[in-house]
C-alpha cells in the first residue's frame, strides 16, 4: 500500500498531482513543515517535521517521503518517477531511453529552473519586488532563467510534452517548478510555446484535484 507523508503546499504537490491523474489508492498522511508553526514541540502540535513519529519515517525531516511495501523515498522527483515506473501506464516510461528522459528533464528543472524561480516567488511573495533591491534581484535571478527556459521553450515548441508526445511524469515534475516562475509578471510571455504547454499541464484534472486540495490548506 502506498503511503504518501506531506502537505500540498509543499514539494509533495508533485506526487500528490501524479496520484491523482492516476487515481491510485494510497493513504496520505498530512505532514506540516515545523518552520510554519508557532512551537512544534507544542503537546498539540499537529503531526509535523520535527515530530519524533515523522524522524522515523524520514529522520532528515523533510517533505514529502514516501513507503510502499518496504521502500522508502524522501525527495519529490525519485517518488515521482518511481510511481510512473511501477504504476502510471501512459504516464510512465515505456522503455528505457524514455525513462532517461524523464529523469533528464526532471534534473535539469531542478538544477537549472528551480533555485531561481523559487527566489523570485519568495521576493515576491514577501513584498520585495515594491523595493529597488528586491526589484533588482528579480531581474538577476529572471536573467538566471532565460537560458534553461529558451532550451524548454525550443523543445516544446516542436513537441506538445516533454517525453514520447503524451502527458507524462516528466511535465508534472517540471511543471510544479515552472510554476514557481508564474509569479514573474512577464517572464513566462517571453517563450510562448512554454507558456502554452503549462497551460495545458495546468488544465489536466490531476493538477485542478491538487490545486484545489491545496487551495483548502491553511496557507
Amino acid at each position: 500500500m502506498i503511503t504518501l507523508y506531506g502537505v500540498y503546499r509543499s514539494r509533495a504537490s508533485r506526487p500528490l498531482w501524479l496520484l491523482a491523474e492516476l487515481g491510485l489508492p494510497y493513504t496520505h498522511i498530512p505532514v506540516i513543515q515545523g518552520y510554519r508553526l508557532a512551537d512544534p514541540k507544542a503537546a498539540d502540535a499537529p503531526l509535523n517535521t520535527t515530530s519524533t513519529a515523522y524522524l522515523q519515517v524520514n529522520p532528515q525531516g523533510q517533505i514529502p517521503a514516501y513507503t510502499e511495501d518496504g521502500l522508502v523515498l524522501t525527495e519529490s522527483l525519485a517518488i515521482t518517477l518511481h510511481i510512473a515506473r511501477c504504476h502510471g501506464g501512459a504516464l510512465g516510461p515505456q522503455n528505457n531511453a524514455e525513462a532517461a528522459l524523464m529523469e533528464q528533464w526532471s534534473l535539469f528543472a531542478a538544477t537549472s529552473v528551480e533555485t531561481p524561480a523559487l527566489e523570485i516567488l519568495y521576493i515576491i511573495g514577501d513584498g520585495g519586488d515594491k523595493t529597488p533591491e528586491g526589484q533588482a534581484s528579480i531581474a538577476v535571478n529572471a536573467e538566471k532563467l532565460r537560458r534553461p527556459l529558451s532550451r524548454l521553450a525550443a523543445h516544446l515548441s516542436v513537441h506538445d510534452w516533454l517525453v514520447g508526445d503524451r502527458f507524462t511524469a516528466a511535465d508534472i515534475n517540471v511543471a510544479e517548478i515552472v510554476r514557481y516562475a508564474q509569479s514573474h509578471p512577464t517572464l513566462l510571455g517571453e517563450f510562448p510555446s512554454l507558456q502554452a504547454w503549462l497551460v495545458r499541464c495546468q488544465s489536466r484534472p490531476g493538477f485542478k484535484a491538487m490545486w484545489q486540495a491545496r487551495a483548502a490548506e491553511p496557507a
